[in-house]
């Protein structure tokens, strides 16, 4: 295959993997994977088509591209050790801020109903995969490998990634937005380090199981309990200048 054409291919698959991150929702997969699907087979089947796709993407990269694992860091790392220790440290830390997340937003932990738990050990290893092997794994190779610098390729992976899961759109929180840029960056820094994604997969599922723990969400926070009351008294509160009238007041008027 000449150079060229295997290039193209190659970058049309991580344009095709970026957009499928920002398409999430579409699927209701990834950080859209919580209780308000309707369930069901044609859910599980969106959810589905969406990893497998994902994964395929993923495959063709890795078959097409001639060093996958020491340019595209889509192997563990090295040493294993370093890595999954390292991975560990990322994903306790991570576990750590969801609880003082959701003690701040909601005076408490969430915790979902146990039937919710099978689904959302998939969705956290599922996504975790998908965006470490995307994002620190391909797009940060490409990126070192056609001379950016490191820390701006860091930067810049980290910026898209936080972009592609939607948390700053209207009505996310921005604090998980800030935790989705600060998650690029440590599995940006360790992926280098390393030579592999193996750690910051790791981190990054420990991380996003531990945030549909103590908040019932994978991603897709509900408002604080401050903020339901304040939407439920604003849903029953009379329009300003409206008055109850008697039926005392509308026989005088009669």
């Amino acid at each position: 295959m000449d150079d060229s054409i295997q290039f193209l291919i190659l970058l049309a698959m991580v344009a095709l993997l970026i957009l499928l991150r920002f398409d999430a929702r579409r699927f209701g997969a990834a950080d859209f994977d919580d209780e308000q699907a309707p369930g069901g087979w044609r859910t599980w089947a969106r959810k589905l088509t969406w990893y497998g796709l994902s994964i395929l993407l993923i495959l063709v990269v890795y078959f097409l591209y001639p060093q996958p694992m020491t340019i595209l860091h889509l192997q563990m790392g090295e040493p294993r050790t370093v890595a999954l220790a390292a991975g560990l440290a990322i994903g306790i830390a991570g576990a750590l801020l969801a609880v003082i997340y959701a003690w701040w937003r909601f005076g408490g932990l969430k915790f979902p109903p146990l039937r919710r738990y099978p689904a959302a050990v998939i969705n956290s290893i599922g996504t975790a995969f998908v965006d470490e092997a995307t994002f620190r794994g391909i797009l940060l190779g490409f990126l070192i490998f056609y001379s950016w610098p490191i820390e701006l390729a860091i930067g810049f992976q980290a910026v898209l990634y936080a972009l592609a899961t939607r948390l700053g759109g209207p009505g996310r929180p921005r604090s998980l937005l800030v935790g989705s840029l600060l998650m690029g960056l440590a599995g940006g820094w360790l992926t280098i380090l390393t030579g592999g994604i193996g750690g910051a997969f790791l981190g990054h599922a420990l991380s996003r199981f531990a945030i549909f723990v103590v908040t019932g969400h994978a991603g897709q926070v509900t408002p604080s309990v401050a903020a339901e009351e304040e939407v439920a008294e604003g849903q029953t509160r009379k329009p300003v200048g409206w008055e109850v009238v008697s039926d005392q007041d509308t026989e005088t008027a009669l």
